[in-house]
């Protein structure tokens, strides 16, 4: 019996999604006394150092075709490698791609199945785990009582542990599906950090008053090393890329520090930063709903102090 997880893999390198995924499967299987045994689809070129993070072994079904993500192809292989090696828990991260696979897998395997976990089972007579429901505003105890479950993890909740050394990677023998998609072009954001994997990040809103004013958050992402973003509202005047939209209609992020620049706290807004480890907010209008959020709050011109701080951070970093 095993753990089983999902690594992803883009450009055949790990990115730190995999390495959460497979710490919390390594801890899963920790918890359930099994092993932890990781599965790359495609190219996959550091395959082997998924076991510095508690992987006992590497699985790698490197078909060509499984270079782009088709979900009804990755689900029948994943579903073939959980039979060959008795995996009683399948474990993938809660990205675009876990998303399209967790309720599919679970159908094939007859699973039950939690999305969007964010804490370790438990093993007292149940298989219990927590995730947040209600936009964050609670959290679910869900019990599986299937004999195979499907968890999928959301980002940022269990930091990447190094336990062990590089593993070495197996071939696996499974029939890969004829792919019913064909990839025209993929055009990706280049030079910045995925939102849903930055650690830090510095957001503002339409209290910028324009996008030509946007220097000042470019500045300061960059001296904090975070990654920028915006509200809807900006995402929507084009004032900045939609990619950059975090929110409930956007992206859902879980950054340890989350700079709310300019933000009113709208509900859909706070729905997908709220799970955020601190949320540091800055507006003028002491009656935005973002401060009842935060943990740390400015009512001020946003103008008068983020140059404030662009100022300390550059005299801190001046002393280090």
């Amino acid at each position: 019996m095993s753990v089983l997880v999902f690594a992803e893999s883009q450009s055949g390198q790990f990115k730190k999604a995999a390495f959460e995924a497979v710490t919390y499967g390594h801890k899963t299987a920790q918890v359930l006394g099994m092993d932890c045994i990781a599965l790359c689809l495609g190219d996959a070129g550091n395959a082997g150092e998924l076991g510095q993070y508690g992987a006992s072994k590497v699985l790698s079904v490197s078909d060509a075709s499984l270079n782009s993500f088709d979900s009804q192809a990755y689900t029948k292989v994943i579903a073939q490698a959980a039979e060959k090696t008795g995996a009683k828990v399948v474990v993938l991260m809660h990205s675009s791609t876990g998303k399209g696979l967790v309720g599919r897998l679970a159908a094939r395997l007859n699973a039950g199945s939690a999305p969007g976990v964010n804490q370790l089972p438990t093993n007292n007579g149940a298989f219990r785990v927590k995730k947040n429901v209600f936009s964050g505003k609670a959290i679910a105890e869900v019990e599986l009582k299937s004999d195979i479950k499907v968890i999928s993890v959301m980002g940022n909740s269990f930091q990447p542990e190094k336990v062990g050394s590089d593993a070495a990677v197996e071939g696996l023998a499974v029939d890969v599906p004829a792919s019913k998609i064909t990839v025209k072009s993929v055009n990706k954001v280049q030079g910045s950090v995925p939102l849903p994997e930055a650690e830090v990040v510095v957001s503002a809103g339409r209290g910028m008053k324009g996008p030509e004013n946007w220097g000042i958050i470019e500045e300061l992402a960059e001296l904090i090393g975070a990654a920028t973003a915006c509200s809807r509202p900006v995402a929507d005047t084009h004032w900045r890329p939609h990619h950059e939209h975090v929110g409930q209609t956007g992206v859902a992020i879980r950054p340890n520090l989350y700079f709310a620049i300019g933000i009113s706290g709208a509900i859909q807004h706070l729905a997908g930063v709220n799970s955020s480890k601190v949320i540091v907010v800055i507006n003028k209008d002491p009656e935005a709903p973002f401060f009842k959020a935060a943990d740390y709050g400015v009512c001020a011109d946003l103008f008068d102090v983020v140059p404030r701080l662009i100022e300390a951070f550059k005299k801190h970093k001046a002393n280090a």
